[in-house]
């Protein structure tokens, strides 16, 4: 299990690590990493959800326009329609994130 004392782990680190527990070559584990991401970009980008047992699911939603109010001014506007990549975790991580003492 990977374990990172940071609260922000970089690219770098990431295909460092990965490179110590699969013994590949920094080159092998930058496009294996670079592949994953292309492809979760690639079908989420046609609307497709993408599941990886043990991590969770990573899908692209729509999300409707709407009316939203400005707290400031009070003026109501407009949002146009948009669509967002969502990540939903599986259980065990959510189970994990509870256990949590140091929040």
């Amino acid at each position: 299990m990977l374990t990172f004392n940071r609260k922000k782990v970089e690219q770098k680190e990431l295909v460092k690590r990965l490179q110590q527990q699969l013994g590949k070559s920094r080159e092998e584990v930058e496009a294996m990493l670079d592949a994953f991401c292309d492809t979760v970009v690639e079908r989420c980008s046609l609307m497709d959800s993408i599941m990886i047992q043990g991590l969770g699911t990573f899908e692209a939603r729509k999300k409707m326009e709407r009316i939203s109010v400005n707290p400031a001014t009070g003026k109501r506007m407009l949002i146009p329609p948009k669509i967002v990549l969502v990540f939903k975790p599986n259980t065990a991580i959510k189970n994990q994130l509870k256990s949590r003492k140091d929040i």
